[in-house]
């Protein structure tokens, strides 16, 4: 096996352990150490190996044979506070806890106007990790287990076609992998019906269209769009205490045991995203960017849950515990980054962005949290024979969110009480052009 196989078998490894732990809505905002640096403000510029997700059209740039691997370690840490008056039912904050994700690239120029390449990354990520001993006073004095990840790995086969020396356009075939996965506590209507666990995985396909112009030679634009993916997933559902309601007494299932477990369907679409990017070079070693990003979260409305046992659709359709509502809706983020580079060596970034919630109070939870961001990004790079090095760092300063009760459980998830939410993520990137 060639050593730039091994490398790329590499870092598909690292991308398909990665864990998760969520920014705004399901996305990881930024793939690839220089372009986080940067603010994620990449469309307008994708000239390294991090181009298949922000805009294809950059991969028309390579000229070299160029390998890339990312890696990420992603620190979150939130807290929920639910008191009514002097009483405080949960004081809880989420387990220390690093979340990994990554991206492998290669990028192999054909001819002089076609480079074609290969990518596998994770785009999504959302997830919480809390301590169920905090939750015991909603429990009956039980600690169960309170649990979720939601995330994708995407692997992007795709091209960049350079249609002159001014125009670029590119694509990728998105192949998607999907993982669902979700612990909590079923409730105690009747009695305590114990944990309940969800997990699935699932598939689909979709695609990413770019175009890149460069007007002069300081100054570029950039669009990138990604189109919906509907994946189907499918795995088991489970309700720990369940089987203790006995027999079904009624026709037609009279007589019919109730199982804990049961296999689940569900089919969720990923939302669009359109990027739309400025790249300016006032001076030879200074780049300024600037990106507006528009997401259609409202794909993530109601998810239905299809259970294979018909007494699981029976007893779940009475209070709809056979749905998920998020009600999300689009949500759009502004971005500005700048990188400075001393000599030939060594560069300097920095970056800001805000990204907005998609998520309503009413279905805002403990397990499926969202938050306003302010983001602060900041890095640096080293290159030598081809070989680069970049460091970078982003901080998310998540709004508190006090979120009030809803009168009705038929179209509210939530969990009312204070949320509070920062992360911290270092990443770092090594690219290498021969």
């Amino acid at each position: 096996m060639t050593t730039i196989k091994k490398i790329f078998l590499a870092g598909l490894c690292l991308v398909l352990i990665a864990g998760v732990a969520g920014a705004n809505g399901l996305n990881l905002n930024s793939l690839g150490s220089r372009a986080l640096a940067m603010g994620g403000a990449f469309v307008g510029l994708a000239d390294d190996f991090s181009a298949a997700f922000w805009n294809p059209a950059g991969m028309a740039g390579f000229t070299k044979k160029t390998f890339g691997i990312y890696g990420a370690d992603l620190i979150p840490k939130m807290t929920y506070d639910l008191s009514i008056g002097p009483l405080t039912l949960v004081n809880a904050e989420t387990e220390n806890k690093n979340y990994l994700a990554g991206m492998a690239a290669y990028y192999h120029p054909v001819n002089d106007t076609l480079v074609a390449g290969l990518s596998v990354y994770m785009p999504s990520g959302l997830g919480a990790n809390w301590t169920g001993s905090d939750f015991s006073l909603l429990t009956a004095g039980q600690a169960y287990r309170w649990e979720s990840k939601v995330g994708m790995v995407t692997i992007a086969p795709g091209v960049g076609i350079r249609i002159n020396d001014k125009f670029s356009i590119g694509a990728t075939l998105n192949i998607n992998y999907a993982v669902f996965d979700m612990y909590t506590h079923a409730g105690a209507q009747l009695f305590d019906q114990g944990q309940q666990s969800l997990n699935l995985t699932g598939w689909g396909f979709g695609a990413t269209f770019g175009a890149l112009y460069h007007l002069t030679d300081q100054f570029s634009v950039g669009a990138s769009l990604r189109l919906p993916t509907r994946v189907k997933f499918s795995g088991t559902s489970e309700i720990q205490n369940l089987s203790l309601l006995g027999q079904i007494p009624e026709s037609p299932l009279f007589g019919t045991q109730i199982s804990n477990t049961s296999d689940t369907e569900a089919s969720v679409t990923w939302p669009l995203w359109l990027g739309i990017g400025l790249a300016f070079k006032p001076l030879s070693n200074l780049t300024l960017t600037a990106d507006f990003h528009y997401t259609n979260w409202k794909t993530i409305d109601v998810i239905d849950l299809d259970f294979a046992d018909q007494i699981w659709r029976l007893i779940t359709s009475q209070n709809e515990a056979d749905k998920f509502n998020f009600f999300w809706q689009a949500a759009s983020q502004v971005r500005f980054g700048g990188e400075y580079v001393f000599g030939k060596n060594i560069a300097v970034r920095a970056g800001y962005y805000w990204d907005p919630t998609p998520a309503p109070d009413k279905t805002m939870n403990v397990l499926l949290p969202s938050f306003d961001f302010n983001v602060i990004t900041f890095g640096f790079g080293y290159t030598t024979a081809g070989l680069t090095i970049d460091v970078g760092f982003e901080y998310l300063m998540g709004k508190d969110r006090d979120v009030d009760p809803y009168p009705t459980l038929i179209d509210s998830t939530n969990m009312f009480g204070l949320y509070t939410m920062k992360i911290f993520v270092p990443t770092v990137s090594v690219n290498y052009g021969w």
